[in-house]
C-alpha cells in the first residue's frame, strides 16, 4: 500500500488524475479474452439449445445467469484493478513530483554555484 504521509503530500487535484486514469485503466481491461471467449460459449449454447427446440423457458434462465456471471466477474475484476492502478498511478505522481522537487533543488545550488563563481571572479 501507497503510505499515507505519501498521498497527503499530493494536491488533490494530482490525486484526482491518479484515480481518473486509474478508473479508465480499469474499465479497459476488465474486459478480456477470457470473458469475450466465455460470452461466445453462452451464445454457442443458446443457439444450439434453441436449435435443439428447448424450451424458451428453460434457454433464458441460461443465457440470464451466464450473462450476470459475466456481469459479477467483470464488477469484481475491474475493482481489483482499480485499487492496483490507483497505487500505481500515486505512485507515479509522487515520483514526479519528488522528481521536480530535486530537478528544482539542483537547479537552485546550480544557480547558487554559478552566482558565486561570479562573484570570486570580480
Amino acid at each position: 500500500m501507497i503510505e499515507t504521509e505519501v498521498i497527503e503530500q499530493l494536491g488533490p487535484e494530482v490525486q484526482q488524475g491518479a484515480r481518473q486514469r486509474a478508473i479508465d485503466r480499469a474499465r479497459v481491461a476488465r474486459w478480456d479474452l477470457n470473458i469475450a471467449i466465455f460470452l461466445f460459449a453462452i451464445l454457442i449454447a443458446v443457439v444450439i439449445l434453441l436449435f435443439q427446440r428447448i424450451d424458451i423457458e428453460f434457454v433464458a434462465p441460461i443465457a440470464i445467469v451466464g450473462l450476470s456471471a459475466v456481469w459479477l466477474v467483470g464488477w469484481i475484476r475491474g475493482k481489483k484493478l482499480y485499487h492496483r492502478f490507483y497505487e500505481e498511478e500515486l505512485l507515479n505522481a509522487s515520483k514526479s513530483v519528488r522528481m521536480s522537487v530535486m530537478k528544482a533543488v539542483e537547479d537552485t545550488i546550480e544557480e547558487k554555484v554559478q552566482e558565486a563563481l561570479r562573484q570570486r571572479s570580480y
